[in-house]
């Protein structure tokens, strides 16, 4: 295992494209090219196979036959952060000011790594607790920051708070932290939020929180946003996303609520980044939320999703991870191959079963943290029942 105060040279999710070229390809992109290739059913990238609401198609619509057709400002549009403030006031009980605190972004990703960008020097170093998103790392490189790692390790995920403390150093400048967590499944509860609130204030680190899947949350689970932790507020930029909320990941439109002085230096970079985003989207998105505020349930939505792709992967000689929140299910597959690695078991199910997923270990920075695939339940029920029937075939 990989030891906790060890730097990372390169990102682990970044491989080799398989034509042999220098390029790289990462993970996700990989996958779904295999799974069309193959003809298999895409359980590997993150994203629906089923319609948004059409109310939102059709706020979308009117505006794009309306006056938004320029350049947003670079903050975003006022209609929009005001939403997104009454959207946070109403679900969260926290006040935000919309016009010093709030940036609309061309997607989370894009919001992390402006945050990245913003606040890190070269020789900078940043902590994560891995499995994490791709993304994190490529973006602290590009700015010659250095990724330091703790390593959680499955079937459980469990943090040791006193090895993260044990990784910061003089150095450590920001932590990044997901919850729900993709790809494990894994949401953080109040007792694990204060011990990182205790760290973070002891060692000066900015936390960059990464809450996509904030609406996704199963099984009694709640998810805490770092907004409603006076400590944490203070010094963390805190990250959404419309795309997984609204069922429109194409849109590639999210937010990041940091405060004022957070929020002026990641504007000044974000303005010479993008400038700013899609204008007639950002006015459907505040129209839609201003007349369907808290309509969508999304838990109620991927709850008997998410039970009926266990239920018919153990079906199939699987052993499950625990999902607390996000639509994605880990699993063991070594009663189905034992004699793959993740990588290989993630392309011979592809190739040959005709259902796409991810090797965890993607998610891991060059190291093979066992045989586990992750598989995406944001689909049509019929969609899974087809994977599935693919499966009972092998």
């Amino acid at each position: 295992m990989r030891s906790s105060d060890e730097c990372v040279p390169a990102p682990g999710a970044l491989i080799n494209a398989s034509n042999g070229s220098d390029a790289a390809v990462n993970i996700f992109s990989r996958m779904s090219r295999l799974a069309t290739k193959h003809g298999a059913i895409n359980l590997a990238q993150g994203f629906p196979d089923f319609a948004c609401d059409g109310a939102l198609i059709e706020c979308a619509a009117a505006a794009l036959r309306g006056e938004n057709n320029q350049y947003a400002p670079v903050a975003g549009l006022p209609s929009l952060r005001a939403a997104i403030a009454e959207k946070i006031l109403s679900e969260m009980d926290v006040h935000v000011d919309p016009d010093q605190e709030i940036t609309v972004t061309a997607g989370a990703a894009q919001a992390i790594f402006t945050a990245i960008g913003c606040m890190l020097c070269p020789g900078d170093e940043v902590l994560i607790l891995e499995p994490a998103y791709d993304s994190y790392i490529p973006a602290i490189l590009a700015k010659g920051g250095v990724p330091r790692i703790v390593t959680l390790k499955a079937p459980d995920f469990r943090i040791n708070w006193d090895e993260v403390e044990h990784a910061v150093t003089p150095r450590t400048r920001v932590l990044i932290i997901n919850s729900p967590n993709n790809p494990s499944g894994r949401v953080l509860n109040l007792t694990e939020i204060n011990a990182l609130a205790l760290i973070a204030e002891k060692h000066d680190l900015l936390i960059i929180s990464d809450e996509v899947y904030e609406h996704i949350v199963f099984d009694g689970k709640q998810h805490h946003s770092f907004l409603q932790h006076a400590k944490l507020r203070s010094r963390s930029f805190v990250v959404f996303s419309f795309g997984k909320t609204l069922h429109v990941t194409g849109w590639k439109i999210g937010y990041c609520v940091a405060p004022p002085a957070y929020t002026r230096k990641l504007q000044a970079l974000h303005q010479y980044a993008i400038f700013s985003v899609n204008a007639p989207l950002q006015a459907g998105i505040a129209a839609y939320l201003g007349c369907h505020r808290g309509a969508w349930s999304l838990s109620d939505l991927f709850l008997p999703k998410r039970d009926r792709l266990r239920a018919g992967l153990v079906e199939n000689g699987f052993t499950l991870c625990e999902t607390q929140g996000t639509y994605f299910q880990l699993a063991e597959f070594s009663n189905v191959r034992n004699d793959l690695t993740d990588f290989e078991f993630a392309d011979w199910l592809t190739i040959s079963g005709g259902v796409a997923c991810i090797p965890l270990s993607s998610f891991y920075s060059g190291m093979d943290n066992g045989k586990y695939v992750r598989f995406c339940f944001a689909k049509k029920d019929e969609t899974i029942d087809i994977a599935l029937s693919r499966l009972r075939r092998l």
